[in-house]
């Protein structure tokens, strides 16, 4: 034992021992106090560490939901009610993991912009972003997943809708939704798969992508509001001086939560459905049938166009797109506050598209909703397919050589 160890007591033998095996004090230094980032960031920088926050709730609570659920369609829907109703506090946990999925999307699309306002998909971060929407990808499988599970009447027609798209597929779509259901139709075998792959394959890759994530974000340096590159005295340790402040933040999501799940975990038929209160039944359609609401803007855009397949492709690309935004951005700038007004004009419009997009997907496919979708679905894809042209042509303010308070 050393003096050092000998000084703390128990404390330091057994903190010393287990460093000797694992490496903690290493792993502290270069993931919290060694990890130096800017000064500068703000309340966008919030939303990353809510992220893995809900993650970390979500996965807590599927654990307790899986022991529960009996995959199948003669016992799915009896099993959550079974567990809701008369689990000991299963009500609580069913309703915190369904308000949990609402406010996982709202957190990430809330990242996923922060993002595009200060160009941290650029140079040299296109890695850090590339995996961002693969994760975005896997919560969308997993969300897709779990939204059937309950079997609900929603579930099911929802499941039908899409599924079905996967038969515009050219050759192998027929193929294709038989692999998937598992059978001729929605079923049993449906149920089983996607409940294997909701709790353990798709969690098991969102925990690696996550991991990937966070190491590639921390191998090239957190982005700033400047979207400069720091110098030393522009740059703190991110614990103690960002982990507070994480803490707060963290703190005033948790309210909102507890809010939402004690008040409004319906939220008004936004994060559970009236018709997912029913049992599925093939022979009784909801009177709208309408995705999640995290859905919405893609299915508005899916609707938007007379042909399903042509509009299940517009689907795909709404999503792909931002996969290329780093190379498709020539703007010799990353931070919004630097570029000229088409690339300010163009983003304030792609987010007015979007939601517009999300409320017109919520809504019944009446001519007036389908030519307004069609209008947001083309702001949509024209922020995507124009910005090589006015990134590079406009006009871009100059950068500041150290970090702006």
């Amino acid at each position: 034992m050393d003096a050092e160890s000998a000084s703390n007591g128990k404390r330091g033998t057994w903190y010393d021992w287990l460093d000797r095996r694992f490496p903690i004090r290493a792993l502290i230094e270069s993931q919290l106090t060694g990890y130096y980032t800017p000064k500068n960031l703000n309340a966008w920088y919030y939303y990353g560490v809510m992220a893995l926050v809900v993650l970390v709730m979500q996965l807590l609570t599927g654990i307790f939901l899986a022991m529960h659920y009996k995959p199948g369609i003669e016992t799915a829907f009896d099993s959550i009610e079974r567990f809701t109703r008369e689990v000991k506090w299963g009500w609580l946990i069913r309703y915190a993991h369904s308000t949990g999925a609402s406010l996982f999307f709202v957190v990430i699309y809330l990242h996923m912009f922060r993002s595009m306002l200060y160009g941290s998909y650029k140079t040299p971060r296109e890695l850090v972003w590339i995996i961002g929407m693969l994760i975005l990808l896997g919560l969308m499988a997993e969300a897709f997943m779990g939204y059937v599970l309950p079997w609900g009447n929603m579930s099911y027609w929802g499941a039908q809708v899409i599924i079905n798209l996967f038969g515009t597929v050219p050759f192998v779509g027929d193929d294709l939704v038989q692999w998937i259901r598992g059978d001729y139709g929605i079923g049993d075998a449906t149920l089983s798969r996607f409940f294997s792959l909701h709790v353990i394959a798709v969690p098991l890759a969102l925990l690696l992508l996550v991991t990937l994530h966070i190491t590639a974000l921390h191998t090239t340096g957190s982005n700033n509001p400047d979207g400069i590159d720091v110098r030393n005295e522009d740059a703190v340790p991110f614990h103690p001086y960002y982990t507070v402040k994480d803490v707060v933040s963290v703190g005033v999501f948790l309210l909102v939560f507890v809010l939402v799940l004690f008040f409004a975990p319906t939220f008004g038929g936004l994060f559970l459905e009236t018709a997912n209160f029913e049992p599925a039944n093939p022979l009784s359609t909801p009177e709208h049938i309408a995705p999640a609401w995290y859905f919405a803007p893609y299915y508005a855009i899916l609707r938007a166009v007379p042909d399903q397949g042509l509009g299940a492709l517009l689907m795909l690309l709404a999503v792909a797109s931002f996969l290329f935004l780093p190379w498709l951005d020539r703007s010799p700038v990353r931070s919004i506050r630097y570029k000229g007004r088409w690339s300010r004009i163009a983003l304030a419009l792609f987010a007015l598209s979007f939601v517009a997009l999300g409320v017109i997907g919520l809504r019944p496919a009446t001519p007036v909703y389908v030519l307004l979708a069609r209008l947001f679905t083309v702001l949509y894809f024209a922020y995507f397919w124009l910005m090589p042209a006015y990134s590079k042509w406009e006009r871009a303010k100059p950068v500041p050589t150290r970090v702006r308070y």
